[in-house]
């Protein structure tokens, strides 16, 4: 066995070890939606190492490089080993192994997202110093599942698509900075997949929904918080409802001390289905 890096390893290689490693959980990605998530996320191949039996991936670690809270970083774009592999500590290895190279390449902090069910891995990163920064919810439903009802919008908007790097102020409706995969740097990794529909009113713009209509993935949703509770984030909704293609939609990392997302869609009735721990560890 043989720990070295991604840099010249092809795509379908990797894409099906991927696909090897995670075959036993629920949800399965294809190799175009790796492709499209890792690309979002930064995967940098050079930076991403992998145990080798031959030419035959048994782990992996990929990692994404770039900025976060104005902070260069490297994240765990995703962390996998073959069935018939584990057990024998080969993430930590790898993990380990890496540390020179990121510091090489002025990378001194390494951030992770994990469910918090899994115990088995928040005790790992706990043992190697990750520390917990964040707590997060995630939300997950069936297009026939949302209850969201339009009735009366209380304060008269329209809805178009927009540009968000025209509107710079919307970091002021946030409650919470977005996570690694829902921030603009990787919004702007794949625009192309993605519409962000503006809510305007008395003459400005008072909300936007940023998603992702093939996964049916939310990246951002926020309402000025002097027009909320008015119908405006319904409205955002019901518009992305109306352009997803994907069966489902989901929201991904809502810092759970948010209260008005949780109460948002408890309404329609969507209850949190996860939960997550962002973890950060300085090289």
């Amino acid at each position: 066995m043989e720990i070295r890096s991604l840099e010249k390893t092809n795509f379908e290689t990797i894409a099906k070890a991927c696909m090897q490693a995670f075959s036993d959980y629920e949800i399965q990605l294809n190799a175009e939606e790796l492709k499209t998530m890792w690309k979002r996320r930064g995967f940098s191949p050079d930076l991403s190492f992998a145990a080798f039996e031959g030419e035959d991936i048994a782990a992996y670690t990929l990692n994404g490089i770039g900025n976060f809270n104005g902070i260069a970083m490297a994240y765990d774009t995703g962390t996998g080993t073959l069935k018939r592999y584990r057990g024998q500590g080969w993430a930590t290895k790898i993990f380990e192994y890496s540390i020179p190279y990121l510091k090489a390449a002025n990378i001194n902090h390494y951030l992770l997202e994990v469910l918090q069910h899994n115990t088995k891995a928040v005790s790992v990163y706990q043992k190697i110093g990750f520390e917990v920064t964040r707590e997060f919810n995630y939300f997950m439903w069936k297009n026939e599942e949302l209850k969201n009802d339009i009735k009366r919008i209380k304060v008269p908007c329209s809805i178009e698509k927009i540009d968000i790097e025209k509107h710079a102020y919307i970091q002021d409706f946030w409650d919470f900075y977005p996570s690694w995969q829902n921030s603009f740097e990787s919004i702007q990794r794949t625009r192309e997949d993605f519409i962000s529909l503006g809510a305007s009113a008395e003459g400005k713009l008072v909300g936007y929904c940023v998603f992702e209509p093939v996964s049916g993935d939310i990246t951002q949703i926020a309402v000025d918080k002097s027009y909320r509770r008015n119908g405006i984030a319904s409205l955002l909704l019901h518009e992305a409802e109306k352009l997803n293609k994907n069966t489902g939609m989901k929201l991904i990392n809502t810092a759970i001390s948010c209260l008005s997302i949780i109460e948002f869609l408890k309404v329609k009735k969507i209850e949190i289905s996860g939960k997550q721990f962002e973890m950060i560890k300085e090289l």
